[in-house]
């Protein structure tokens, strides 16, 4: 059954109580119980197994008003665990340590023997001992595909895989706790928990890299539906003369933006092979093949930011993946392709780019290990 409007975290007052003050923390007690609907010993009995768990604390005492009396906000103790959110892909895991906020300590990475789970669990290995991670409460790891249950990976393109239970096995092995998610949804949770989004109900992610991913927060909760995963938001048109992509889609989101698709392009018209980097590069430096490939993306990418903005009415739009570096090249390109698919009269689209390497992908997969952690916590319920 579809969830239309799905909070990353499972609906229950104790651990809603813990992603408000995660993600507005330090919050005083009155306000925490006007979000939540809470009652003043509704909010005791909740908070006092984070409290004891040392998950939550008090903060300094402040004034609450101009002339009420002091309160002791509750904060989240960033550094009561650490976390272990690995990204993998066809080629490489990789792995950020965080704090419960999902600030990332140290970074790593390790390639991939093959595909099957052993080659990837022992490139897990690899990264834990590299980060010196093996203290971490919980791990997280993301997949580009279908992952239902928080743990099984119904399909995943890039590793050939299908009903693989992922979690199972990573808990099997490390003896730690694991949380498995789609990695555009494990990123999205991240920027509206932590990130670019923090703060803003009315969002959407666009990502651009191996493929295109697309996440969606309205009313402060993202929505998932039963065919997340399946890269739906990689086949949005956006130019009918384009290239085909290899569903043999034309001038989709796909074939105009991800990194294979550009380069191939490119190779075409410049009679060699070109990586992306490149082709960047050679695009700011103004030889004619490279500039019409950039700006032609540029502007694709321009038409699926405000399809995205108008479709869904929102006005920001975080965008990140490892492509996003075609918006540093081809600016000027993506913001008149926004401007010229917006009415006149809209709200300008706020942009805004994340990190262009993976970190920002596994420090997606922290966060929702941060998420289910909470879960572990004994309810007061």
């Amino acid at each position: 059954m579809s969830d239309t409007f799905r909070d990353t975290v499972t609906r229950d007052p104790g651990r809603e109580l813990a992603r408000e003050v995660l993600i507005h923390g330090p919050i005083a007690r009155g306000e925490l119980g006007r979000r939540l609907g809470l009652s003043p010993a509704s909010l005791t009995r909740l908070s006092r197994p984070f409290l004891d768990h040392g998950i939550l604390v008090e903060a300094q005492e402040r004034q609450d008003g101009v002339v009420g009396r002091p309160v002791k906000p509750l904060d989240v103790r960033v550094d009561a665990q650490r976390m272990l959110g690995v990204k993998i892909t066809g080629e490489r895991v990789f792995g950020v340590v965080t704090d419960l906020r999902a600030t990332v300590g140290v970074s790593a990475a390790a390639p991939l023997a093959a595909h099957g789970v052993d080659d990837v669990l022992d490139s897990i290995q690899q990264v834990m001992d590299a980060l010196d991670a093996h203290d971490v409460a919980a791990i997280g790891a993301s997949v580009g595909g279908k992952v239902t249950g928080s743990s099984l990976v119904v399909r995943a393109p890039f590793l050939d895989w299908h009903d693989i239970d992922l979690g199972t096995a990573i808990e099997d092995r490390f003896g730690r706790p694991a949380t498995v998610e789609n990695d555009v949804v494990a990123l999205t949770a991240a920027e509206q928990w932590f990130g670019h989004a923090r703060g803003i109900d009315n969002f959407s992610v666009v990502t651009i890299g191996a493929g295109v991913g697309y996440g969606l927060v309205v009313h402060g909760r993202q929505v998932i539906s039963s065919d997340t995963g399946l890269g739906l938001g990689g086949h949005f048109p956006l130019d009918p003369t384009g290239p085909l992509c290899a569903d043999g889609h034309r001038g989709c989101s796909s074939a105009m933006l991800s990194i294979p698709s550009m380069c191939a392009s490119a190779g075409v018209g410049l009679g060699r092979a070109v990586d992306y980097d490149e082709l960047l590069a050679l695009a700011a430096e103004g030889n004619a093949v490279a500039r019409q490939v950039v700006d032609t993306s540029g502007r694709a990418l321009g038409r699926l930011i405000a399809a995205s903005a108008n479709l869904a009415m929102v006005e920001t739009v975080v965008l990140s993946g490892e492509g996003i570096g075609l918006l540093d090249v081809a600016e000027d390109a993506v913001r008149a392709a926004v401007q010229a698919d917006r009415d006149p009269d809209a709200l300008p689209v706020d942009i805004r780019p994340t990190d262009s390497d993976f970190t920002a992908w596994a420090r997606g997969a922290a966060a929702v290990a941060i998420q289910s952690g909470f879960g572990l916590i004994p309810s007061a319920a």
